[in-house]
């Protein structure tokens, strides 16, 4: 499999770069020609995904290629070891975005090349089932991280937090300072910047032996009947106040109280990505599953963006625990098993159901904007929802709503189709009956059924329509096509049909 440096050569066509020193000689003018041509320089957008890249190659030359590398997309490789992507990533001091999605990064991350990279702001980690010890390392490491994708991790819990993992669910807001933690081997973890750079030990020990998997608990756990799973120990680590955007799509997070862990360690959190994750409720709860009274944005006040698309929310209450975030105003809520048995029957009353609960709400479900019209709209349409609904199922909203816009009377419900029933009196000879017809019907219906009645062959029959307001105005109109709607005769209730029989000639 070729190395880094081999697949750059390949895909640029590199040569050896020519000896940088040039002997300055007298010229009387100057024309700037470049050492290479451009598809031999490395790009700052260097793309060498899916090449079976499996080590960095030579240092010395990769240095001298990829120092002015700024983007670095290696997704779909072989990469296996951590080390070799330090000793990459060591070669790039510009590098800002990294993308190592698909490559299979599960081992433990030892003593890196570099003690920190300063530059790196973006880091795709999509499908490599990293465990959180390593992700708790990276972090470190990453002083300037702003943008973490840990998706399709297969994570059940998530396993780093700022707490001692053996304080009570009550106490896990650390108001009080925190007992020395220990990870799932049972190892301390010390936070000294300086212990970190120069001795690391027991900290290489513990990261090299580091046993935290992505999953809470094995496949033989799961299928056993009478054994309870049982979550493995969060490493306590530090709180990383750079990361902005979090994105855990597609991962088996079931319980908001694990997510509250993702807001201790990112306090500055602005963006939560959480599609796909089959969470049920937005209420924390502890260990055994049963909820505590922590409120589920505490941990959240900067959050403006989260992405619930797929949960397997089934409450309206979720919805209104929503309404608490304090900087929350761009929600995605799509494919929620409560939008299928909710009573509104289209997607503009769900969307006006949620505008209504949700007031800081700007942006929902990826639609523009929401303006002052669309929302008063919905708060309106929200209230007279809940007119005829009894007090206790009407929500909070409802009673802050009423506050706003007062009492609202239900709406007229006034319908413009025409009657498709009508009433019409038929006259033959001395006979006269009344009868319901069926406006949507042609003439040649409506004779065929009078042929029945009046015993007179459809064919020998003709009919005349009296309108009882303009009888004695426009008297009678003969009714002559026989694929005519009777509608657009303006049949109503009241108005009278007359039948003759023709005569024969």
């Amino acid at each position: 499999m070729p190395t880094l440096l081999e697949a750059l050569e390949e895909k640029y066509g590199m040569e050896p770069d020519e000896k940088e020193e040039h002997v300055e000689e007298e010229v009387l003018v100057s024309i700037f020609v470049p050492k290479l041509p451009p598809r031999q320089s490395t790009p700052q957008l260097l793309i060498l995904n899916d090449c079976n890249i499996d080590r960095a190659g030579e240092p010395e030359d990769l240095k001298k290629k990829c120092r002015i590398v700024k983007e670095l997309d290696l997704a779909q490789n072989k990469l296996n070891n951590w080390n070799e992507v330090f000793v990459i990533l060591s070669h790039m001091p510009r590098v800002e975005f990294v993308n190592l999605s698909l490559n299979h990064l599960t081992g433990p991350i030892q003593k890196p090349p570099v003690t920190k990279m300063d530059h790196l702001r973006n880091l795709v980690l999509n499908n490599t089932k990293l465990e959180w010890c390593s992700v708790e390392k990276l972090l470190r490491l990453l002083p300037a991280l702003e943008e973490l994708h840990l998706s399709l991790n297969e994570y059940t819990h998530v396993l780093i937090d700022t707490v001692n993992s053996s304080a009570k669910s009550g106490d896990a807001g650390g108001d009080g300072p925190a007992a020395p933690a220990t990870d799932a081997t049972g190892n301390n973890n010390t936070k000294d910047d300086t212990t970190t750079a120069t001795s690391h030990t027991s900290e290489d020990t513990s990261m090299s032996s580091c046993s935290c998997s992505s999953s809470s608990t094995s496949a033989d756990q799961q299928k056993s009947a009478d054994t309870t799973p049982v979550e493995p120990p969060p490493l306590q680590t530090d709180p990383h106040g750079g990361v902005r955007k979090l994105h855990l799509t597609g991962n088996y997070i079931s319980e908001w109280g694990e997510i509250c862990r993702i807001g201790r360690v990112f306090p500055q959190l602005e963006a939560l990505v959480l599609a796909d994750c089959p969470l049920r409720s937005l209420k924390p709860t502890d260990p055994q599953g049963n909820e505590n009274e922590e409120k589920s944005h505490k941990y959240f006040q900067n959050l403006k963006l989260l992405n619930l698309s797929n949960a397997k929310i089934d409450s309206w209450e979720d919805i209104d625990r929503l309404a608490d975030f304090p900087a929350l105003c761009n929600v995605r809520l799509q494919y929620w098993p409560l939008w299928a048995r909710t009573d509104s029957t289209t997607e503009h009353e769900r969307r006006q159901l949620l505008i209504a609960r949700l007031p800081n709400i700007s942006i929902l479900n990826g639609g523009d904007t929401i303006g002052a019209v669309e929302r008063e709209d919905a708060e309106r349409s929200f209230i007279r929802h809940y007119l005829d609904k009894p007090d206790e199922e009407r929500p909070r909203r409802y009673y802050e709503l009423i506050g706003v816009h007062g009492q609202l009377d239900p709406l007229v419900n006034i319908d413009l189709r025409p009657e498709r029933k009508v009433k019409v009196r038929f006259t033959f000879e001395d006979q006269a009956i009344e009868r319901t017809v069926d406006v949507n019907r042609t003439v040649s219906d409506l004779k065929s059924r009078l042929e029945r009645i009046f015993d007179v062959p459809a064919a020998r029959m003709r009919l005349y329509y009296v309108d009882q307001d303009f009888r004695d105005l426009q008297g009678l109109e003969e009714m002559k096509y026989p694929h005519k709607v009777l509608y657009s005769y303006n049949i109503r209730s009241g108005d009278e049909i007359i039948i003759e029989r023709k005569v024969k000639s």
